[in-house]
């Protein structure tokens, strides 16, 4: 009996010993991770920040090159249909929006969906006007610069204020 309460008073001190050391330890190693995650997130959120400015250029260039006025600088011509440019149109903006669907990565679902919903909205007031093959491009366009003095609703005005609010938020202006 003797011997196991010398085994015992030996024992419990070294268990209390090993446990101390053991909380300890994994406080230390829990607050290095916390720091070194920390140091990541902060690396991250730097190289993150112009990325997302880009995103957000490139958005805005998007918005501008989808305009239908731009749209019928660009693509107009003097021996096409109306039909020829109304389908020209639609394929340019389509591209366009094609060639910057990567940027969703850099932007809020939200801000994502405001732009898709003004690529929408272009190609909707795009297919409203009617189209005659018989017509020329000048008639065409006309009739839909005509109706887009009549429609208050501009949908790339608003993409362009939403993309500019996003990034007032990323630059903490």
């Amino acid at each position: 009996m003797i011997s196991f309460l010398e085994i015992f008073k030996y024992t419990v001190p070294a268990l209390v010993v090993l446990a101390t050391a053991y909380y300890l330890l994994r406080q230390f190693l829990n607050a290095q991770y916390n720091m070194r995650a920390l140091e990541v997130k902060s690396k991250y959120s730097k190289d993150a920040i112009p990325l997302k400015l880009q995103a957000y250029e490139r958005l805005l260039l998007f918005c501008d090159r989808i305009k239908i006025p731009n749209l019928l600088l660009r693509l107009k011509s003097r021996d096409a249909s109306s039909t020829a440019l109304k389908n020209a149109m639609i394929i340019a903006v389509q591209k366009e929006y094609e060639h910057n669907i990567a940027q969703q990565l850099y932007t809020s679902q939200k801000l994502w969906d405001i732009i898709t919903l003004a690529k929408n909205d272009v190609i909707s007031q795009i297919n409203s006007v009617a189209s005659d093959d018989h017509t020329d491009s000048n008639s065409y366009a006309n009739k839909l610069m005509v109706q887009l003095q009549k429609n208050p609703k501009d949908p790339i005005s608003v993409a362009t204020a939403a993309i500019k609010e996003e990034a007032k938020i990323i630059l903490n202006v």
